[in-house]
C-alpha cells in the first residue's frame, strides 16, 4: 500500500523497522497514514503493517 511520504515524522507512530521506505532515524515513521491488518487478529503477533515497503 503506497502512501505519501512526509518530510517529517508522523508523531503518533513509533516504528523500529529500519528496512522500511517510511522509516526515519530515531524510530519514526514518515508515512502519511498506515494500515494495520488483518481485521480479525486476536493478539499483536497476528498483526502487521500493510503500509510497509522494503527500502531499496
Amino acid at each position: 500500500m503506497k502512501v505519501k511520504k512526509m518530510q517529517s515524522p508522523n508523531t503518533g507512530i513509533k516504528c523500529v523497522v529500519n528496512t522500511c521506505y517510511y522509516y526515519m532515524d530515531g524510530d519514526h515513521c514518515t508515512a502519511e497514514r498506515i494500515e494495520v491488518q488483518p481485521r480479525n487478529a486476536s493478539n499483536s503477533e497476528q498483526t502487521d503493517c500493510a503500509t510497509f515497503i522494503k527500502n531499496q
